[in-house]
């Protein structure tokens, strides 16, 4: 979507867009802050590690936006809260605002520890509440603008080993529907939604916290985060309610609905094996639960050899015009009985 089509939508003045990502510095925020960069917005970037907020600065830059790195720990809302009055005060009114920060702990239920319960659910979810609230503070009295939630299918099936992130993607999902109802009833212009997003290719897997006895790894099948941006660009732009992204998502919520007690069952005998790969944890290793890990980690993980960049489901989703409603309904049900079948095998 070129620019003048985002300012459409997102930016009622004649301006670029203004434009808030958390979580900004690696993965899928980096690679939605080039997404955005390339419609020439102007973008507050948020994240701890400095080192990869001025990476992603210089991407910005490069692709044709303007950038404004913010070193900010989201779990502390008045770090967030000034970030924002900070990129309000260098790029003026903030158009959209994009929760995307996250921490995990990949760890039996058994074995994890108060402190990283609090933590991630700090960051995960408190982090898009603080997130929330200081774009409602902005664009309430403006009656404009939108907040994009960037949750995923684990918001509505959870699986082992990441008990905490799995609750955190559940609260945030209720956390929206409840704002939604809310920005209805006041009859507000402002716009919520939420983008439920696929396993995906980012670095997150090589700084984890960790106590599985392999390396972690995304649950194939595996997204490139550019998939992703592109995903959160569309429904940013498109005013979509709720947006799930790629087949695998699509299939967890409708089965997780269909047959619960069944995946209950297969993940408790593929849910361990499919989240490890390769040999044990370095000893060495950092994870970045209390403190970001330096350098520029980029946008990509370790799995480029077994990533795809092309989701059928969002090309379908994003030409939904062209195709008839008969054909769409084929699919999906085409979908779902495979997915049964497979799920009997």
């Amino acid at each position: 979507m070129k620019n003048a089509e985002l300012k459409k939508r997102i930016g009622k003045e004649k301006r670029p867009a203004v434009i808030v990502i958390t979580g900004a510095s690696a993965g899928i925020g980096r690679a939605t802050a080039r997404r955005f960069a390339s419609d020439g917005a102007r973008i507050g970037l948020l994240a701890r590690g400095m080192e990869g907020l001025e990476a992603a600065r210089r991407d910005v830059e490069i692709l044709g936006g303007e950038a404004l790195p913010v070193p900010t720990d989201v779990s502390v809302p008045e770090q967030v809260e000034a970030a924002a009055s900070t990129i309000e005060e260098r790029f003026g009114p903030i158009d959209l605002w994009i929760n995307n920060a996250m921490a995990s702990v990949f760890s039996p239920v058994k074995e994890m520890q108060p402190e990283e319960y609090r933590r991630v659910t700090e960051v995960t979810y408190l982090g898009c509440v603080y997130g929330t609230l200081s774009a409602l503070r902005r664009m309430l009295p403006r009656d404009h603008g939108t907040i994009v939630q960037v949750g995923s299918a684990l918001a509505f099936r959870g699986i082992p080993l990441q008990s905490a992130y799995c609750a955190a993607k559940h609260a945030l999902q209720g956390f929206t529907e409840s704002l939604r109802s809310e920005l209805l009833h006041d009859r507000s212009n402002v716009w919520v939604t939420m983008i439920h997003l696929p396993a995906s290719n980012t670095p997150q897997f090589n700084w984890v916290k960790t106590r599985l006895p392999r390396k972690p790894q995304p649950v194939p099948p595996i997204f490139q985060p550019e998939v992703a941006a592109e995903a959160i660009h569309f429904t940013a732009t498109d005013k979509r309610r709720e947006f799930w992204l790629g087949l695998p998502t699509l299939l967890t919520i409708v089965g997780n609905r269909l047959v619960p007690g069944y995946i209950d069952r297969y993940l408790a005998q593929m849910g361990y094996e499919s989240q490890q790969y390769d040999g044990p944890i370095d000893p060495n290793r950092r994870d970045n639960l209390w403190e970001p890990v330096p350098g520029d980690q980029g946008a990509h993980g370790d799995f480029d050899d077994r990533a795809t960049d092309f989701s059928a489901q969002f090309w379908m989703a994003t030409h939904a015009r062209s195709l008839s409603v008969g054909g769409l309904a084929g699919l999906a049900l085409a979908a779902l009985i495979r997915f049964r079948r497979k799920l009997a095998g």
